[in-house]
């Protein structure tokens, strides 16, 4: 509501809100997946916005092959399946590669909105 009372009523103010709020969300760190088993520092559990000591994250698991994981490996913890057969270390690549392809498509997506950025402003 308040960045639509900023940004005006004119033809160009969505435009701006959209840009403006592309460009505030970019510093925010990116989530990643690690295997807990791995990591001995628990403090990098935690999740800083929410004030939570453990945090996981997932969404449907047709989406995602890392949702997969995060919900085999918790229905395994609260007994619902048995264990997966895969040792901590598989895991962690799993989670590596998943990081990898995840960084590599918002790398793309921000250089697709910087072209389409710059054409906007060009155009203008």
């Amino acid at each position: 509501k308040s960045l639509n009372e900023t940004f005006g009523a004119d033809k160009y103010s969505e435009a701006r809100k959209e840009v403006l709020t592309n460009m505030f969300s970019r510093p925010m760190q990116m989530a990643i997946y690690f295997c807990t088993g791995v990591l001995k520092d628990e403090t990098l559990f935690r999740h800083y916005a929410l004030n939570v000591p453990f945090y996981t994250h997932f969404t449907s698991p047709i989406r995602r092959y890392a949702d997969i994981i995060v919900h085999r490996l918790l229905s395994a913890s609260l007994g619902a399946s048995s264990p997966m057969k895969m040792e901590k270390e598989a895991i962690q690549r799993q989670a590596d590669h998943c990081n990898d392809r995840k960084m590599a498509s918002k790398r793309v997506q921000e250089l697709s909105a910087d072209l389409f950025f710059s054409i906007f402003v060009r155009v203008r």
